[in-house]
C-alpha cells in the first residue's frame, strides 16, 4: 500500500475504516496521513478522541469504507460494538449509518455504524466458531472450575485466576484436544510447598452442538513438599447434554494421592443457563463419598473479561457453612487462531 508524503485529508469522514497489521479494524475519522503516522478520531468508552497510529502498524485505509461496503456473501466480519458485544456474519446492506449483518445465531442484526469499536474479516469456517456471543466457546468447556464435555476450539486460550492465588492457563490444541497448566504460587511466602498441575482433555461431539463426551485428567504434584510422593489429581469421563451456551452435565472421577486411588467415584453434576447477552446463571455440584457441595452463581461478561461469582455450600450433619467463589478469565490471542 503506498502513500504520498505528507498527504492531507481535506474531508473528515466518520466512515473511515483504519486496518492494522494484527489483523483488527478500528473505526474512525482519518484527519491526517504522513510518511510514518496515521492522525485519527475514534470513539473510547463512547468518548471521540483523537490519536496516532504508526504507519509500520498500519496495513490499510479504506476512506469512506461504511459508505462504500456492498453486499458479499462470500464475506465474513467479526463485529465488536462499544457495549462488549460481538458479533459475525455476512454484512447484507450498508444504509448510511445503518448496517445489517445476517448471523448464524440469532438472525439478522442491525447495527449503527457510530457504535462499533472494530470490524475484522475473518474466513468463512471460522463464522460458526465466533458468531454470536464471542465468550461461548472460552467459557463453555468448564463451569467454576469443573470441566464439561465441551472443548476449546483450536487457537482457543484464556487465563483464569481465582481469589487471586489460584492460576491457570488453558488452550485448544485442537478442536478435540485442550490442555491446561495451573499453580498455587505459595512458594511466595517463605518458600512453601507449591501445588501445579496439568490438566489435559479430550473432547468429541456425538450430536453436533447437543451431545458431547469428555475424558480427562488433573494432574498434580507438590513442589518443596519434602516427600517422595506429593502427587494429587483426579481421571474423569463427562457427558453434556444440550448447546455450548446452555447446557447439563453429569461426571464421574477417582481422585488419588500419592499413587493410590479413592476406593469410590466422586459424581459431578452441573449447568449453565443464559440469562440476557453477557451474563450466566451456573451451578456446580459434587458427591464424594457421604459429603455433598453444592454451588449457585453466575458469569458476566465485563468488556472482554468475564467475571464468575457464586457461593459453594457443603452439607454435613449439623454445620452449615458457605464458601463464596470469585474468579476471572481473560481471553487470549494466538497465533494457532
Amino acid at each position: 500500500m503506498c502513500f504520498f508524503s505528507w498527504l492531507t485529508v481535506l474531508s473528515v469522514n466518520a466512515q473511515d475504516l483504519l486496518v492494522t497489521t494484527s489483523g483488527d479494524s478500528v473505526n474512525c475519522e482519518i484527519i491526517n496521513i504522513e510518511p510514518d503516522t496515521v492522525k485519527l478520531k475514534t470513539r473510547v468508552n463512547r468518548r471521540l478522541v483523537e490519536t496516532f497510529y504508526s504507519m509500520d502498524k498500519v496495513s490499510d485505509i479504506q476512506i469512506g469504507f461504511f459508505e462504500r461496503i456492498q453486499t458479499d456473501t462470500a464475506a465474513y466480519y467479526r463485529i465488536e460494538t462499544y457495549d462488549g458485544n460481538v458479533y459475525v456474519g455476512e454484512i447484507l446492506n450498508n444504509q448510511g449509518n445503518l448496517m445489517k449483518v445476517r448471523t448464524n445465531n440469532i438472525g439478522e442484526i442491525s447495527i449503527n455504524t457510530k457504535d462499533i469499536v472494530s470490524m475484522k474479516r475473518v474466513r468463512s469456517d471460522q463464522s460458526q466458531q465466533y458468531s454470536g456471543r464471542w465468550f461461548d466457546y472460552l467459557q463453555s468447556s468448564r463451569y467454576f472450575y469443573s470441566p464439561s464435555g465441551y472443548g476449546l476450539k483450536k487457537g482457543d486460550a484464556y487465563y483464569q485466576n481465582v481469589w487471586i492465588f489460584f492460576n491457570q492457563f488453558s488452550m485448544g490444541f485442537s478442536d478435540y484436544f485442550t490442555a491446561g497448566v495451573g499453580m498455587v504460587p505459595l512458594f511466595l511466602f517463605g518458600g512453601a510447598p507449591t501445588p501445579v498441575w496439568v490438566t489435559p482433555k479430550f473432547s468429541i461431539p456425538v450430536v453436533e452442538n447437543k451431545f458431547n463426551i469428555g475424558a480427562g485428567a488433573l494432574l498434580g504434584t507438590v513442589i518443596g513438599l519434602g516427600e517422595p510422593d506429593g502427587s494429587f489429581g483426579i481421571v474423569y469421563g463427562i457427558g453434556t447434554v444440550g448447546s455450548r451456551d446452555k447446557n447439563f452435565s453429569v461426571g464421574v472421577g477417582y481422585g488419588y494421592a500419592n499413587g493410590d486411588f479413592a476406593d469410590l467415584p466422586a459424581i459431578t453434576f452441573s449447568g449453565m443457563l443464559p440469562v440476557g447477552r453477557r451474563n450466566y446463571l451456573i451451578t456446580e455440584n459434587y458427591l464424594i463419598d457421604d459429603i455433598a457441595l453444592f454451588s449457585i452463581g453466575g458469569r458476566s461478561l465485563i468488556n472482554r473479561v468475564t467475571l464468575d461469582y457464586g457461593v459453594f455450600l457443603p452439607t454435613e450433619a449439623g454445620t452449615f457453612i458457605a464458601i463464596p467463589w470469585l474468579g476471572l478469565v481473560i481471553p487470549i490471542e494466538t497465533k494457532m487462531n
